[in-house]
């Protein structure tokens, strides 16, 4: 394979190796120092980082305040407290000249407060901002009063015509990379266009080729694009580096680096990446966030998709074809459904889900009364984590903080649900980490097919840098 050389990324020389930000405790400052330490680009998340007390141990975030909009000024505090401290971490790791970024979400709840708070009260420690989950008109901006670099994540060329001409033509200076997020490959959230059919895969290649060619528009030859999602062997993109026609290129990895000795998730979460098999990972549309996004294909995306299915239109009053009554509740309210959805409802009561719980689409969803419970109290317990949530109604943007919808019963709290994930522990570790959201790149599948992983092996994340840059 052709010889990896070092790039120009930010004003340094790096390997052309980026760790991908996971957010929620997942890329800590000790993978992201160890990362840049290996001399590639390590990436700390910054979305409700983990933050320690005097001896080590992780601060639980627990919501004190009665109301979304006081619980949401808690959830900031946590954020920044929590970035400081990984930042600091990634730091003491890598040494005082290596480049250390963090990750955010522009989507996520109190984004620029946040970022904002840690450039200023950690300057020195983070090299470079990466931003994506919407379209960061004021990530150039924002980065560039710190004196740092940005790298923009988007999934086509477009959006990052549109970003360049509202904001980022105004600080071209600070613009360290951009990065492109195959929308059908990486894991977690992306950024599927509505024209775009999430079963059919579009070869990344074309794709990133235009994105060079709206950059060189702008006079951004020499700029790199970071390509992630996908990434597991260099040696299939050999044809990609080195290419004139794409011009400087780095690759990401997100997926990876979860199984190496400085992956903080829990040994559970770390035994089911082994035993994945090509087709366990799945694009779904359950995030509150409305994105598509990509996770493990375990009994908690399982349950969502039954729960979605098990589900009805109906009429107050006989319309079309529903015309067949249906008698719910203590006071014997009736609406009106077709046929073969009676028939349905009666097989699902049959089956324990008894309690009808209403969607924004004035639709109804059959859950068991325990399911009504949990999904209500993860609403009322909301804490404002995205700029808007469709599980909740929570909008950080209007004044009564709400969307103005209904919530919605067929989404899920992606805050608790993360938090629960990244610290599973005890005796039932497994059963948390399978009742959980597991995001994963598709191709996280590869982890008990590669070689490299035989017979149990966890590599360091040096040894992981390394075993990459022979290509494999």
């Amino acid at each position: 394979m052709k010889s990896v050389n070092p790039i120009l990324m930010g004003g340094k020389e790096v390997l052309p190796l980026i760790e991908g930000g996971k957010g929620v405790a997942i890329s800590t400052g000790v993978s992201a120092g160890h990362w840049s330490a290996a001399g590639g680009v390590g990436t700390v998340s910054i979305v409700n980082a983990d933050s320690y007390d005097v001896h080590g141990h992780i601060i639980p975030q627990v919501y004190h305040k009665k109301t979304r909009r006081e619980r949401h000024e808690e959830l900031i505090q946590y954020a920044i407290s929590g970035g400081i401290n990984q930042a600091k971490i990634a730091r003491e790791i890598a040494g005082p000249d290596a480049p250390i970024h963090a990750n955010v979400m522009w989507e996520m709840g109190g984004c620029e407060p946040v970022i904002s708070a840690v450039l200023e009260q950690a300057k020195g420690t983070i090299t470079g901002v990466t931003c994506g989950a919407g379209m960061p008109f004021r990530l150039s901006e924002i980065a560039s009063q710190y004196g740092v670099y940005y790298y923009p994540i988007i999934s086509s060329g477009r959006a990052f015509n549109a970003l360049w001409r509202r904001s980022y033509k105004k600080n071209p200076e600070w613009l360290g990379g951009v990065v492109y997020e195959d929308p059908w490959r990486a894991g977690g959230h992306n950024g599927l266009s509505n024209s775009e059919d999430p079963l059919v895969p579009q070869d990344p290649f074309p794709r990133v080729l235009e994105l060079r060619r709206v950059m060189r528009q702008y006079g951004l030859d020499n700029t790199p694009i970071i390509m992630a999602g996908s990434v597991w062997w260099l040696s299939e993109y050999e044809d990609w580096i080195d290419n004139p026609d794409l011009g400087p290129i780095a690759f990401q990895f997100g997926t990876r680096p979860l199984l190496t000795k400085e992956s903080p998730i829990p040994q559970a979460w770390k035994n089911r990446l082994r035993t994945l098999k090509q087709g366990d990972i799945y694009l779904n549309q359950f995030s509150p966030t409305g994105f598509y996004s990509s996770a493990v294909k375990n009994s908690f995306l399982l349950d969502l998709k039954a729960r979605s299915e098990r589900q009805v239109s109906f009429a107050k009053e006989p319309e079309g074809e529903m015309t067949v009554p249906y008698e719910y509740g203590a006071r014997g309210r009736v609406i009106y459904v077709t046929s073969t959805d009676r028939e349905h409802i009666e097989q699902w009561e049959q089956q324990g889900f008894r309690q009808m719980m209403l969607t924004p689409d004035n639709t109804y969803v059959f859950v068991t009364p325990e399911q009504a419970k949990s999904i209500q109290k993860d609403q009322a317990d909301c804490m404002g984590c995205l700029s808007m949530c469709r599980f909740s109604n929570w909008s950080q943007h209007s004044p009564e903080y709400t969307t103005g919808n209904r919530p919605d019963p067929r989404s899920f709290c992606i805050q608790r649900t993360l938090q629960d994930i990244a610290h599973a522990s005890g005796d039932n570790a497994d059963y948390i980490v399978d009742n959980n959201l597991m995001f994963s790149g598709t191709q996280g599948w590869r982890f008990g097919s590669d070689p490299f992983y035989a017979n149990g092996f966890t590599p360091t994340v040096k040894e992981l840098v390394d075993r990459i840059l022979t290509g494999y």
